[in-house]
């Protein structure tokens, strides 16, 4: 693959981070690039499905660290 973009950047591109005046740069680079494009569209499936992950622990779980902090309670 001839880069022709840092993966940094493509990275930053997928998370919306660039500024604006960097994006027509990256979007040529992947109109011209199959192979960039290609990394961007793994990189934007990662990203949603890292978005669809749980993001709570269990209720088990937090039972448990709620039951832990209790004993640390003072009584008045």
């Amino acid at each position: 693959m001839i880069q022709t973009l840092p993966y940094s950047t493509l990275l930053r591109y997928v998370y919306n981070e660039l500024p604006a005046s960097a994006l027509p740069e990256v979007e040529e680079a992947l109109q011209h690039d199959s192979e960039l494009a290609t990394a961007c569209a793994d990189l934007l499936l990662a990203q949603r499905t890292l978005e669809a992950l749980r993001r709570e622990p269990r209720p088990a779980v937090s039972d448990r660290i709620l039951a832990y902090s209790r004993t640390f309670a003072t009584s008045s």
